[in-house]
């Protein structure tokens, strides 16, 4: 079975030394670029961005929303 942040976070809640240093030593680091960062301000995925023109749709989102946002099909 996985063992989750959040999961292992919840069963030592009762003991607040081992929640400090388990949140200490094994919280995830927070990211400033890359993948881990970017999301679709749609539907919350991590890949296939569209981030030209500060869009940040997911290529799914992005065929939805391009004529909405004056985009035009060629070919």
């Amino acid at each position: 079975m996985n063992m989750t942040f959040e999961r292992v976070k919840k069963q030592i809640a009762g003991k607040p030394e081992k929640v400090a240093r388990y949140i200490k030593f094994c919280s995830a680091k927070k990211r400033k670029y890359g993948k881990a960062v970017k999301r679709c301000r749609k539907c919350g995925r991590r890949g296939g961005l569209v981030n030209k023109y500060g869009l940040r749709y997911c290529r799914q989102c992005f065929r939805e929303e391009a004529e909405k946002l004056g985009f035009r099909k060629y070919g």
